[in-house]
């Protein structure tokens, strides 16, 4: 008989996932259905949104040849079966204080330091660059983990290195660029440019780097059509970009400026957004969402 989830103690939550103890070496990862937006969290879910992160962090770490945290599968018997599909049985680890972020598109905070210093994170960059122009070679742009409400800050590298020796500041780096690279291909084979995305390290007992957290969904990650890349202008993304765009409009009458929340979101965001979730997890991972597990088949 499968647990639930008042059998385990809530440690923490963030803007969409949950995390419980287990026990003392493993951790119950839940992602939600929530939404942010503008550092707010929306009080319109996006229906099916935990599942498709958990299903594309599945398919990263299998496609990925780099050790990871998860304990157990997707169907895992210590997943509480209402939570069957959106849920990770993990090792608890240690985490590295650093976001690590790889960029091979110049796009997002990385262009608006570039604007300013000509530089992205210390790393300097020829003149002359736009708008989701492709980087001669992907660069590594770290930034600090913020408490809940707070921007992570983009920092350097010599800024890492000093948080946490230069050892591991080259290794995450090297790390972070390689899974990239790899990644990179894998999504532009299937006609989708990985833009940048971010990664989460743990360290196991001997010290080595393990990838935690999740990995390469369209919540970490930016995605863009490929067929349609056209730099010099913002490109549309396999994200919530679809909310971000109504809550500007005239029609949500919000301002993101204020510390009034965002009003609810209209059925066809809602619906939209879906499908765009569903959409980059099926054309990269080449599988069908319908297929993945949920509590109705747990």
């Amino acid at each position: 008989m499968r647990p639930a989830l008042s059998d385990y103690r809530h440690v923490a939550s963030g803007k969409v996932r949950d995390i419980y103890e287990i026990d003392a070496d493993t951790l119950l990862l839940v992602t939600s259905d929530r939404i942010s937006a503008y550092d707010f969290i929306l009080d319109t879910p996006i229906p099916d949104k935990g599942r498709i992160l958990t299903a594309a962090s599945f398919f990263w770490f299998d496609e990925l040849t780099v050790p990871n945290h998860l304990a157990g599968g997707p169907t895992d018997e210590r997943i509480p079966a209402d939570l069957v599909g959106r849920s990770m049985v993990v090792r608890k680890l240690p985490m590295v204080p650093v976001e690590c972020v790889a960029r091979g598109y110049l796009t997002g905070s990385g262009l608006v330091d570039y604007r300013a210093t000509g530089s992205v994170c210390g790393v300097r960059l020829a003149p002359g660059l736009t708008e989701a122009d492709r980087l001669p070679q992907p660069i590594f742009t770290p930034a600090t983990k913020a408490d809940l409400g707070d921007h992570d800050e983009n920092v350097s590298f010599e800024q890492v290195a000093a948080q946490v020796g230069d050892d591991l500041a080259r290794t995450l780096r090297d790390l972070t660029l390689d899974i990239y690279s790899r990644a990179s291909d894998l999504a532009l084979d299937r006609g989708i440019i990985l833009a940048d995305t971010k990664f989460e390290f743990g360290q196991a007992p001997d010290g080595s780097l393990v990838l935690a957290d999740e990995v390469l969904t369209p919540d970490s990650s930016r995605y863009w059509e490929a067929g349609t890349w056209e730099p010099g202008k913002v490109q549309p993304s396999f994200d919530k970009q679809i909310v971000r765009n109504w809550l500007t409009s005239d029609a949500a009458n919000w301002d993101r400026h204020g510390d009034v929340p965002p009003p609810s979101l209209p059925d066809d965001v809602v619906a939209r957004t879906r499908a765009r979730y569903i959409e980059a997890y099926e054309r990269i991972s080449q599988l069908s969402f319908d297929d993945w597990p949920d509590a109705q088949n747990a």
